[in-house]
């Protein structure tokens, strides 16, 4: 019994691997009228030995410093009682028009770097 079952598995097997290079051997090479011409890069050698740099500069670690220090003074402030509940919504509406505005800020100095 266990030796049919190998004969069945062998034999499927050998038609589904008939059946994948049948397949293959059938398929038709792509066109170059839906090939990207910008991505035939075959006589075009890369240069490896140019300077990667990023494309707008990083926060230093004084600026993440000073907005952490920020946040911080604004939180012990309003749980002291030192600033009112109105001052700390317009300063953390503030905070927060920066954030949101930021992904846009940035987006147009790359663009215009481009």
């Amino acid at each position: 019994m266990a030796f049919e079952i190998r004969r069945l598995r062998a034999a499927l097997l050998m038609a589904a691997a008939a059946a994948v290079l049948a397949s293959c051997a059938s398929s038709e090479t792509t066109s170059t009228a839906t090939v990207n011409a910008g991505a035939n890069r075959a006589d075009v050698y890369p240069d490896i030995t140019a300077i990667v740099s990023a494309e707008t500069q990083q926060m230093s670690d004084e600026e993440a410093a000073g907005y952490s220090a920020r946040l911080t003074a604004l939180s012990n402030g309003r749980r002291s009682g030192a600033i009112s509940e109105a001052e700390y919504r317009r300063k953390l509406a503030e905070l927060q028009a920066l954030r949101d505005g930021h992904g846009k800020a940035a987006l147009s100095q790359i663009e215009k770097t481009n």
